[in-house]
């Protein structure tokens, strides 16, 4: 029996090099069997740097290698796609970085070919692999019974990069590096819906579920777009979510949850530090609070074990999938529809691209 996943990363970018290079080097179930990137220059640092067996210039070569089981996509978003159906219809399992796309009608191509193939298909929300959160959900789903409301928050700050700088790896960059056409950041309002607001819906949904609709308002003043967002969910959950870049301030990101038999608050730390969240679990029948202590915090590193899990074992997959990622691409269109056209829109009404 298979005991190691031999994955190979596709992109030696920022996000694979803060992440994804590490989690595979210090991984229980996995190696750093190969990487890929057009950069020879970013190539070739990265594999003297992590030393994997193979490093590709062609993708379609990586992919044809038979002893190469899964891919991490850590490309840009324009990617994600076209990079994970390539990976799944030459019989790789994919791990690929959220957002999973920045589109429904491509999402629900995407999700077409992962139910074809058969294939573990996980996105990466690896907050859905931070200890705390993980207590905060078994509470949720066990002692705290019916959830009445869930406020959730999203704060990036000005201080970040100058924060993060001080405890990332120096980034190696390239410019031979292959780019989307379209800058990025050109559409800040896609950019941090997407950047960020994709971690948010999703931690919204791992705690209480299908979204149904949304309700959303947008401040775009003196250089912070703060969305509030009224949520409506299928169990009947009132929700609001805050989303706000950049605020004067520490980074701030946490969870309040109300349930008939207890209560849970979490802080959330930026995830580059690599903490666990400081989460308080409130059990009304005695009264009493606990705080995991989540001495494990790297998140990467536990999201890539999980997926190995599902792949070698079979054991039931823990992250998002790809129906949370077509769940997520709706929720954000529906915000953007909403702050667009104003008043509530219904996720089943939501067409079209970010």
């Amino acid at each position: 029996m298979k005991t190691e996943l031999n994955v190979g990363v596709l992109g030696c970018g920022p996000i694979a090099q803060a992440g994804h290079f590490d989690a595979c080097v210090k991984a229980a179930n996995a190696r750093l069997y190969a990487i890929c990137d057009v950069a020879d220059d970013l190539r070739d640092r990265m594999a003297a740097t992590h030393a994997p067996d193979r490093a590709y210039a062609d993708y379609a070569d990586m992919l044809a290698d038979p002893d190469l089981d899964a891919v991490i996509v850590a490309t840009s978003d324009a990617f994600h796609v076209e990079a994970s159906i390539l990976a799944l219809e030459a019989g790789k399992h994919v791990l690929c970085e959220k957002p999973v796309a920045m589109g429904l009608p491509e999402t629900e191509r995407l999700g077409e070919v992962v139910r074809r193939t058969g294939l573990t298909f996980q996105i990466g929300h690896m907050k859905r692999f931070d200890i705390g959160l993980q207590a905060a959900k078994e509470f949720i789903d066990g002692d705290m019974g019916a959830m009445v409301a869930l406020k959730a928050w999203y704060c990036d700050s000005t201080h970040r990069y100058a924060m993060t700088d001080a405890v990332q790896p120096r980034m190696i960059r390239s410019a031979d590096a292959r780019k989307p056409r379209e800058d990025p950041k050109a559409d800040l309002r896609r950019y941090y819906m997407l950047a960020h607001g994709s971690h948010l819906v999703d931690t919204a949904r791992y705690f209480a579920g299908p979204i149904t609709s949304v309700d959303a308002r947008l401040s775009d003043d003196r250089g912070m777009h703060c969305w509030f967002v009224d949520v409506g969910f299928e169990n009947g959950t009132l929700g609001h979510l805050d989303l706000t870049v950049a605020i004067r301030a520490d980074w701030s990101e946490g969870f309040q949850i109300y349930g008939a038999n207890g209560s849970v608050t979490g802080k959330t730390f930026n995830p580059w530090y690599y903490r666990s969240s400081e989460v308080d679990i409130f059990r009304e029948a005695d009264g009493a609070s606990i705080r995991p202590l989540g001495a494990d915090g790297h998140f990467y590193r536990r999201q890539l074990e999980g997926f190995a899990d599902t792949v070698l074992n079979g054991a039931p997959q823990t992250g998002a999938d790809i129906d949370d990622g077509i769940a997520s691409v709706r929720a954000m269109l529906a915000i953007a529809g909403s702050v667009r056209d104003g008043g509530r829109v219904a996720l089943a009404d939501v067409t079209g691209d970010l």
